[in-house]
């Protein structure tokens, strides 16, 4: 009979209880959408923010769509909570900051 805690070392488990890193395919994808949002605020900081903030936008659907897409594991940072709150609260914000920039009026002066 074992204690608890005895048996859990890597030998005795199933090739999912073996995986203790992060998957390459959800890093990758996390990654991309980071440096789509870095692309993002640098054309917000260079002055044309409506692309920008369509860009943030963009990257947020990107993201959702992926996380919908993406077994649990393989979702890597992508995954904070249940895979359609996930997605839908990505959705969300960027639909919303697409619709925003899309629909602000240019500033005359």
């Amino acid at each position: 009979m074992t204690q608890p805690g005895e048996g859990a070392g890597p030998e005795s488990g199933s090739p999912e209880e073996l995986r203790r890193y992060p998957s390459t395919l959800g890093g990758a994808v996390y990654l991309g959408v980071l440096i789509l949002v870095a692309t993002g605020l640098a054309f917000a900081v260079a002055g044309r923010w409506r692309a920008g903030v369509g860009w943030v936008g963009g990257a947020m659907i990107l993201g959702a769509l992926v996380r919908l897409v993406l077994r649990e594991r393989d979702a890597g940072m992508l995954a904070v909570r249940n895979r359609y709150f996930d997605s839908a609260l990505l959705v969300v914000i960027g639909s919303a900051l697409c619709f925003l920039a899309a629909t602000i009026p240019d500033r005359v002066v």
